[in-house]
């Protein structure tokens, strides 16, 4: 019988690689007279990391929130796996499955456990039973390394642990792609590095990510696109080696001369 070379088998990401998952297009968005997102367009590929950069007030995390609609869009269309955004009810509440969201503050719930954070989600929206929503939250746990923290209230773990938490609740979801809106922000500067490690493994997994963040070097090392906004607009987008090395524009070279240089 003939050697038979078998392949590995191809998770569904490494499958589909190159189509868009997340699709933004002509999008405008108002607060009153102020103009925050002015015509984005914006493709994102499944399993791609995106990062996106730009000056306070340049509508980054705006753009972010539009994604699982947080926040609502004047003109344009988002759609995500090729369906538009819903506007409300049943349809709405799936799509936020789908679409991991971890923010600057934990947003957990103080009064319940980590584990009971983690397992919510899946058995209320994704309708699992007890035991597997809390095996796949240990799991989780244990992926972003606080599985030994399960049992405790989100007040007694540090800021990134609680951050971990955080993403470790999203991916319980299984979502599709998963958005980061200034996920270190908030936490005391020993603890960024954990974070930002624990999403650079993620990246590397295949996960599609957009992440708003100020954190250069990790747009450095786990991008594969830098996204620079500046006054409500995409001013230049590229590799994080291109875009550090050689920006295209005025305004990202100001920008990067200002926050390379401290």
């Amino acid at each position: 019988m003939p050697n038979q070379t078998v392949s590995p088998p191809t998770s569904p990401i490494a499958t589909q690689a190159g189509e868009t998952l997340v699709k933004i297009a002509n999008v405008n968005k108002h607060y009153g007279s102020l103009h925050v997102l002015k015509n984005i367009n914006l493709d994102v590929k499944r399993g791609e990391v995106v990062v996106v950069i730009g000056p306070s007030g340049s509508g980054k995390s705006t753009l972010c929130r539009t994604i699982n609609r947080l926040e609502t869009i004047d003109e344009g269309e988002i759609t995500i796996d090729g369906n538009p955004l819903p506007k409300e009810g049943k349809a709405l509440a799936k799509l936020r499955a789908d679409v991991g969201m971890v923010f600057q503050s934990f947003n957990l719930f103080a009064h319940k456990s980590v584990l009971q954070n983690v397992t919510l989600g899946p058995m209320k929206v994704r309708g699992k039973s007890s035991a597997a929503a809390k095996e796949r939250a240990m799991e989780l746990l244990k992926r972003v390394g606080v599985d030994n923290q399960a049992e405790k209230l989100p007040a007694q773990l540090s800021g990134g642990q609680q951050q971990r938490v955080a993403i470790a609740r999203a991916l319980a979801m299984s979502p599709k792609v998963m958005l980061f809106d200034e996920p270190t922000s908030a936490l005391d500067p020993e603890m960024i590095n954990e974070v930002l490690d624990t999403m650079a493994d993620l990246a590397r997994q295949g996960m599609t990510m957009i992440v708003v963040t100020h954190e250069m070097g990790f747009a450095r090392r786990a991008a594969d696109r830098v996204v620079f906004m500046a006054d409500g607009q995409i001013v230049e987008q590229n590799t994080p080696e291109e875009f550090f090395s050689n920006p295209q524009s005025e305004r990202a070279r100001d920008f990067l001369s200002k926050i390379l240089n401290h």
